[in-house]
């Protein structure tokens, strides 16, 4: 007995952040942007809030849709790049914020190919019997981390969170639903085509790490394009045979939305309809670990992904990791 989806939530700060708002602080145009990306708006934090605040409205989004409580979580796992703190986490933060006083919490860090990761990890517990109800939560506020004045990476991020709520499934129901297949993979040599220098063991914080800002993200954005359609592809098509499906049988694929044009080029490879993938990195831009969850949430709750559907989520992220989980919903 596999997980099952309960429930779905997600949450974007109410600050919008337009290309044209982007042409007053660099070097850039409202269509370079388009023509590269994809990417019209993003939304960004206010200063004065916490990136754990958008887990606890997400998660809080996901628990009314699943008709639960926080008290009814097992276990929380918090999918993220840039926690609240290096130590200890987001986890314990959106705990507090949820109100738990009896669920184990911990962060997992897969970059963006994170919410797949901890999807296919609850999936793993449930399945074990080690948990029921596994609350898997996708959050970035890549706005903390981002060069303002690179006008490479700066037009790429936004921030968000997004929540599911997974519980075993009914082994009495006769139509198999919930999580259906899984396959993740690594490629540690591409470790550093995103990469944020500084924090860590490896260079300390020091004044010199801030004046060099080493501290924000930084991508090889040609190694990030070549490399991730291909692992996109074989996460999907090895998530599909785990389950024993084909392609034919998807009605739906939610990429990780990175980068229209990578999108794109999945599209051609996997040879499938272009109706058939949800894109919304137009409105959220790259919201790394959060970027799935919140494609799913919508197009749930906009009734345009219906009860039954066959859907794959597919992503790739720094480490580098890959992956893909196929659900029933």
């Amino acid at each position: 007995m596999g997980a099952k989806l309960l429930g779905t939530g997600s949450y974007l700060p109410p600050k919008v952040l337009t290309n044209e708002d982007l042409e007053s602080l660099v070097d850039t145009s409202n269509e370079w942007i388009v023509q590269r990306t994809g990417i019209r708006t993003r939304h960004l934090l206010e200063e004065s809030e916490l990136a754990s605040d958008m887990g606890v409205r997400a998660s809080g989004n996901a628990l009314e849709a699943a008709e639960r409580s926080a008290q009814d979580i097992d276990l929380l796992l918090v999918a993220t790049t840039f926690p609240d703190m290096i130590c200890p986490g987001s986890a314990p933060f959106i705990a507090e914020g949820l109100g738990l006083t009896h669920a184990p919490f911990f962060d997992l860090k897969a970059g963006c190919s994170g919410f797949v990761y901890g999807t296919a990890v609850a999936h793993g517990l449930i399945q074990s019997g080690t948990f029921r109800n596994i609350l898997v939560i996708g959050i970035e506020a890549l706005s903390r981390v981002t060069d303002w004045e690179d006008r490479r990476t700066c037009v790429l991020f936004g921030d968000g969170a997004g929540a599911v709520l997974l519980g075993p499934g009914d082994e009495a129901c006769n139509e198999t639903s919930g999580i259906l297949g899984a396959a993740l993979f690594g490629d540690a040599e591409k470790a550093l085509y995103l990469h944020t220098l500084a924090g860590g063991t490896r260079h300390p914080a020091s004044a010199e790490t801030v004046a060099n800002k080493e501290h924000y993200l930084r991508m090889e954005g040609s190694g990030v394009f070549r490399t991730a359609v291909p692992m996109m592809e074989k996460a999907t098509l090895a998530a599909l045979d785990d389950a024993n499906l084909s392609l034919s049988d998807v009605d739906w694929i939610i990429p990780h939305q990175a980068n229209k044009r990578i999108i794109d080029a999945l599209v051609r490879r996997l040879n499938v309809d272009e109706d058939r993938v949800v894109v919304n990195l137009d409105r959220v831009a790259n919201t790394s670990a959060a970027s799935i969850p919140i494609a799913l949430d919508e197009s749930i709750r906009s009734q345009r992904i219906q009860p039954g559907d066959v859907v794959v989520m597919t992503a790739f992220g720094a480490g580098v990791t890959y992956g893909a989980v196929v659900l029933k919903v």
